[in-house]
Parts: C-alpha cells; structure tokens; sequence
C-alpha cells in the first residue's frame, strides 16, 4: 500500500492511497516525539495549526513527523484511530478505493477559544472538528454564560 500526499479540498494537503484498501486495515502510524501537553502549548501557542495527536487524557501528545500526520479530518470518515501499546494506528472503517483521501474523525476536546472549523463537505458535518461531547460541553458553557450576563 503506497500514501501520497497532495492537495486536498478539505484543507491544504491531505494523505491518499494509491492502491485499494480493505475494511480494517492498518493504513499508517502516526509517529513523531512525544511531548507533554504543556510543552506542546508553549512550542505552538502562536502557530495557526499543529500536528499533535493527544494520548490518553492529552497529557502526553505526539508532534507529528510521518505521513499520518496529514490525514484530515471528516465527519464521515474512511478510518479511525486506535492506539495500541503505546502506538497510534490509523484503520480503514470503509473499503477505500485507489485514490481516495484518507481521513478520520478528530474528536478534537481541547483547543481553547477556537472555533476548529470543519471543510470536510460531508453532507452531515458537524461544522467544527470538535467531538459532539466537547460541542455539547461548549453549548453548555455559552447558555450558562448567556444566562449570567442577563442577571
């Protein structure tokens, strides 16, 4: 199995497979140094986007150096992540034909002020990147904050 990586209309770059995969195939590892989250914050507070795939509660996250690390998201993935010993896989969920863009679903539960919008074009995006557990926590939050202003 061969990855490339070219243009995307998701977002800049994206990672493609130039040969067929089948349903639950380990398709790339995603590998690089790992970093505490607190390092990882002051290395890239005013970058406009990062590499990094949090493990475990994202104390520990992985500064992305492989080709993995241009998987982009979607909200209607071909893949998942799954970590393994320590290791962060990405699997084939869908058979992906030659040529496809690979991609998985972020479940982004960290980031700030950051809205993390989505471009993945799915007909049921969600609109950000964000896991619905972290939008639901966002709403919460706002409704509560809303509702303290018109006290």
């Amino acid at each position: 199995m061969a990855l490339i990586i070219r243009s995307s209309a998701i977002h800049a770059a994206g990672c493609y497979t130039t040969t067929h995969i089948t349903k639950g195939r380990r398709i790339a590892e995603y590998t690089g140094p790992r970093i505490s989250k607190d390092e990882a914050d002051e290395m890239y507070q005013d970058a406009p986007l990062t590499y990094l795939f949090g493990l475990g509660k994202g104390d520990v996250v992985i500064d992305g150096h492989c080709a993995a690390m241009f998987i982009n998201h979607s909200c209607d993935p071909n893949c998942e992540t799954e970590v393994e010993r320590g290791r962060v896989w990405v699997k084939a969920i869908k058979t992906i034909p030659a040529g496809s863009e690979i991609t998985y679903d972020y479940h982004l539960y960290d980031g700030g002020e950051d809205e993390a919008l989505c471009n993945c074009g799915a007909k049921q995006c969600r609109g950000t990147m964000y896991s619905t557990t972290e939008v639901r926590k966002r709403k919460a939050e706002a409704k509560k904050a809303a509702e303290k202003k018109k006290r």
